[in-house]
């Protein structure tokens, strides 16, 4: 029988902004996801929440996760499959991490942060609708000046 091949991954997923309301589901749910298939996270922080560039789904926002794990490579197209048919998961991201070593990985692990936001969006439903983000003034425009 081969041996299984394992290797290291970095994923990008996008989470929908209704998946904010509950957080630590959805963290426990991109968890289940990688270790259903075999697979080990070896990191995951919160990378950034944004306005979209257009929408996904009905959706204008949304919140970036960054994953390391490491999982069988025959399993990696069935993980793929399971992000694009989860209801909470826009999109995703998966590539190969080779460049990285498991301690680089390990380093960017930010599972405490997770656990404060998800507190803190627990404690504060506002929160999870709306995060408020610095504005830019706005430009002075006359309808007198010629463009």
């Amino acid at each position: 029988m081969a041996e299984k091949r394992i290797c290291n991954y970095e994923a990008m997923f996008l989470l929908s902004q209704a998946q904010a309301a509950d957080f630590t589901a959805a963290i426990a749910h991109l968890r289940q996801l990688v270790e259903k298939f075999g697979g080990t996270v070896v990191a995951m922080r919160k990378w950034d929440e944004r306005r979209l560039a257009f929408e996904i789904k009905k959706q204008k926002r949304g919140i970036y996760i960054l994953a390391y794990f490491s999982a069988p490579t025959e399993k990696l197209a069935e993980i793929e499959r399971a992000c694009n048919l989860s209801e909470g998961i826009l999109r995703v991201l998966i590539i190969r991490a080779d460049h990285l070593t498991l301690d680089e990985m390990k380093a960017a692990d930010d599972a405490k942060g997770l656990e404060m936001e998800a507190k803190l969006r627990a404690t504060q439903p506002a929160l999870a609708a709306v995060t408020p983000v610095a504005s830019l003034p706005e430009p002075d425009v006359d309808a007198d000046d010629d463009i």
